[in-house]
């Protein structure tokens, strides 16, 4: 399901990501959402949402990248 705000990400993504790499996960999440409602359209076996959160994950890491102390910081 797409998230509204940040606030309703899951726990593990909020915990981890500053709050701007929040917003670029919950709206590439999103539009993943959408763009891969079709399993025609989805690699594999994965789930809709297995492919939101793959699609969200490779768009935050092309902005912020996890430092050597485990902290995600911008590029």
């Amino acid at each position: 399901m797409p998230y509204d705000r940040n606030s309703d990400l899951p726990e593990s993504v909020r915990d981890s990501l500053p709050s701007h790499a929040q917003d670029i996960y919950r709206e590439a999440y999103n539009s993943a959402w959408d763009q891969y409602k079709d399993p025609e359209k989805r690699r594999g076996d994965d789930t809709r949402e297995e492919t939101a959160h793959q699609v969200a994950w490779a768009a935050v890491k092309k902005k912020y990248e996890k430092s050597n102390g485990g902290k995600w910081k911008k590029k």
